[in-house]
């Protein structure tokens, strides 16, 4: 995004002035560049990014495929960029239906009710 947006001191800093704008592991400013190159409480995770991209420039993670998924990867492993600061939770995938087998459904419950007028008719 252009704006920056994302739960850290750098956006806030221009947005959001009420919030803190220091990193929690004690850095005054907390960045993109910070959380992503230099954090501490990211070291962790940080392998993600420097196995796809050693230099972790910021312009070649998000210019590369190879770097994109490791930033994706980074970030559901280290909860970056969360207003919490933790991983999000698991989502659970919406339940599929299967399209052919609800139109004949819908179908079904179309001619029932044409057999119903028709019995109404009748009398």
């Amino acid at each position: 995004c252009r704006t920056g947006h994302a739960f850290i001191g750098e956006y806030y800093a221009d947005f959001v002035p009420t919030e803190q704008i220091a990193c929690p592991c004690g850095e005054p400013f907390q960045s993109r560049d910070h959380i992503l190159a230099t954090c501490p409480l990211y070291n962790p995770h940080r392998h993600y990014l420097a196995t796809a991209i050693p230099t972790l420039f910021l312009p070649e993670i998000l210019g590369t495929d190879e770097g994109i998924e490791a930033l994706i990867r980074f970030i559901e492993k280290s909860g970056a960029f969360t207003k919490t600061g933790e991983p999000r939770a698991a989502r659970v995938p919406p339940a599929l239906v299967d399209e052919d087998a609800a139109d004949d459904d819908e179908d079904d419950e179309e001619e029932g009710e044409e057999d119903e007028d028709e019995v109404d008719g009748d009398e």
